[in-house]
């Protein structure tokens, strides 16, 4: 989401409700292939990588230094909320709804609240396109003949395109970042989609990818991959946007099943990246009414306290 010094005021108050914290079911006018991972390689959808095997998203951090400030960060973090918690689940009202349409999908002409940092249309986004509950109305549409994703934020369907308050194009197949200090459909300028936790991956069993989880206080700061910031606040113990967080290897994790067991092992190889303002410790997953709820709650017993940030750079300020 745009946040620029005029629209500081406003998204603060935006954190503290806690964006995002609801979607729409995910109500698809064409067949979404399934999300999977190939041993050795990074998760896939259909005949598309989710980014490379190499990208940021896809890294396996376990093995990471200790980011200095590791103990501060959490700390801050745990101030608003100390356990994890799965911000999805059979509810079709939660989680990210997301669909993939064909190559030959048309596009429709798009507006941009914050069009400066936008990728400007037109955008494959069918009418009906499912839009996600709450105040940030992300919607996530992949071309899946092309490998494209495109996320937009605040979106309305307005025939025969949409207005919205920002939009993101990219290539699934590239590592390529946007601009240093632009948005995208996220608070960070990071892409949506991959730091999803897809049902089909954890009956696969192994999610082989960051996940996306919100803080309600970050830092005017952001380090790579993020490209944004979305704060006033030059609190040097607040995260900055785009920090990576990773379940200690020392957790025991061996008490939890199913599909918590699966998200706890990815967060310690894969960790989770700090990617917009909103409720302590929720991590993100998609919209999908086969969730296992007695499962997902066993994360409300893992304490903040559990996790470490890892090194990925040097923050950016301006």
């Amino acid at each position: 989401m745009k946040t620029t010094l005029p629209y500081l005021a406003a998204l603060v108050a935006l954190a503290a409700s806690g964006c995002g914290s609801k979607s729409t079911q995910t109500t698809q006018s064409t067949p979404t292939p399934s999300s999977s991972s190939t041993p050795g390689a990074g998760p896939t959808l259909g005949n598309c990588p989710v980014f490379p095997a190499d990208n940021p998203w896809n890294r396996d951090v376990s093995h990471d230094r200790v980011d200095p400030r590791s103990d501060a960060y959490v700390a801050t973090i745990n101030a608003g909320r100390a356990y994890l918690h799965a911000d999805f689940g059979s509810d079709p009202t939660y989680g990210i709804p997301w669909t993939s349409v064909p190559g030959s999908q048309p596009r429709v002409p798009m507006t941009f609240d914050y069009a400066d940092e936008s990728d400007p249309g037109p955008y494959p986004i069918p009418a009906d396109a499912p839009v996600e509950a709450g105040s940030d109305a992300h919607v996530i549409v992949i071309d899946r003949d092309n490998c494209k994703l495109y996320e937009t934020y605040d979106s309305r369907h307005l025939g025969p395109g949409w207005a919205c308050g920002s939009g993101a194009i990219f290539d699934l197949r590239s590592n390529a970042l946007r601009p240093a200090g632009w948005t995208s459909a996220d608070a960070a300028g990071l892409p949506i989609f991959p730091g999803l936790a897809r049902l089909s991956e954890v009956r696969a069993g192994e999610i082989r990818h960051a996940l996306r989880f919100t803080a309600s206080h970050t830092q005017r700061a952001y380090v790579a991959p993020a490209r944004h910031f979305a704060s006033s606040s030059r609190d040097p113990n607040a995260p900055p946007m785009g920090l990576r967080l990773r379940l200690k290897g020392s957790y025991d994790v061996s008490r939890f099943t199913g599909a918590a067991r699966v998200v706890l092992d990815g967060l310690k190889k894969y960790g989770m990246i700090l990617a917009d303002n909103g409720s302590d410790w929720f991590i993100t997953g998609e919209t999908n009414t086969q969730w296992d709820d007695a499962e997902l709650n066993q994360l409300k017993t893992v304490p903040g306290s559990a996790f470490e940030a890892i090194e990925t750079g040097p923050l950016t300020t301006d």
